[in-house]
């Protein structure tokens, strides 16, 4: 039998030889889950001899991170704007990124505003976005391709305890009414570039939700073309985008009549976002 000490030593050592980003941190998080302890508790106990079974249990979960499985997958939780999502692999797990556009659509919202999340994998910006306002009385819908990702959305509808219709749709092929405000982070990953992204994401996300097609901007082109016949008159067009895509944006958006356009940068100066306003 190993103690704590020993067991998350080994559990490093594992994730560093195959190559794991953050190996320590993650061998950390799994041993946090696997036993249900904090950092508290281990220090006061790194030297007690852990049970077979319970070591065998914690061994099974850094393989699998080993094995480059994303960590929010193997616990089944991401956080994101401060709430517990739940994750699995057929959504994108959510990332700081994402926050960014979530907290500028935040601020374009007003009470009562109706909003559409196109792409909506997990939830994750329509449904912060419906519990951090939840006073507001806000109506939100999402709509997803995916049946396999819409599952995970209702199951966090549930999570953060609000109310939103999730819908199976491609793109607006099935959405209904007009809305204040539409939000999407949808695939924009040129399709020849996949290939070089990190094996979490290459072999662990779905690609439905990853591939832009030849240059990335399919979905852009198809959303913003479409998505004045569902806006009510000054409505938000809103876009995560890709680090380099900020002048297509705007050139995009430009050319379907948008306004007020606004290209928002990340924390490392890169484009993130995408906004504009209907005519």
């Amino acid at each position: 039998m190993n103690t704590f000490r020993e067991l998350l030593k080994l559990g490093t050592f594992s994730l560093e030889k195959a190559g794991v980003p953050d190996a320590e941190s993650d061998a950390w998080a799994l041993m946090e889950f696997s036993f249900g302890i904090e950092k508290g508790y281990y220090f006061l106990h790194e030297d007690d001899k852990i049970e077979k079974e319970q070591q065998e249990k914690y061994e099974k979960l850094i393989a699998a991170r080993a094995k480059r499985i994303p960590l929010q997958q193997i616990t089944g939780t991401a956080w994101f704007m401060g709430y517990p999502f739940y994750v699995n692999e057929n959504v994108l797990t959510p990332r700081f990124d994402t926050e960014i556009l979530t907290e500028q659509v935040g601020k374009l919202l007003k009470p009562g505003m109706r909003i559409l999340d196109l792409c909506t994998g997990s939830g994750c910006i329509l449904l912060s976005l419906l519990a951090e306002y939840r006073e507001w009385k806000l109506e939100g819908v999402g709509a997803d391709i995916s049946r396999a990702a819409l599952d995970v959305a209702e199951k966090n509808k549930k999570r953060l305890n609000v109310r939103a219709r999730m819908i199976e749709s491609n793109l607006f092929s099935d959405v209904e009414g007009s809305f204040d405000l539409i939000v999407s982070n949808p695939p924009y990953i040129a399709t020849g570039e996949l290939k070089n992204l990190m094996p979490e994401v290459r072999d662990h996300e779905p690609w439905l939700a990853l591939d832009g097609k030849e240059d990335g901007l399919y979905y852009y082109r198809e959303i913003t073309k479409q998505a004045a016949e569902y806006l009510r008159e000054g409505g938000w067009l809103c876009f995560e985008i890709g680090y380099d895509q900020g002048k297509a944006l705007e050139q995009i958006m430009k050319e379907a009549g948008y306004r007020d356009i606004r290209i928002g940068k990340d924390l490392a100066g890169l484009d993130r976002t995408a906004i504009g306003r209907i005519e």
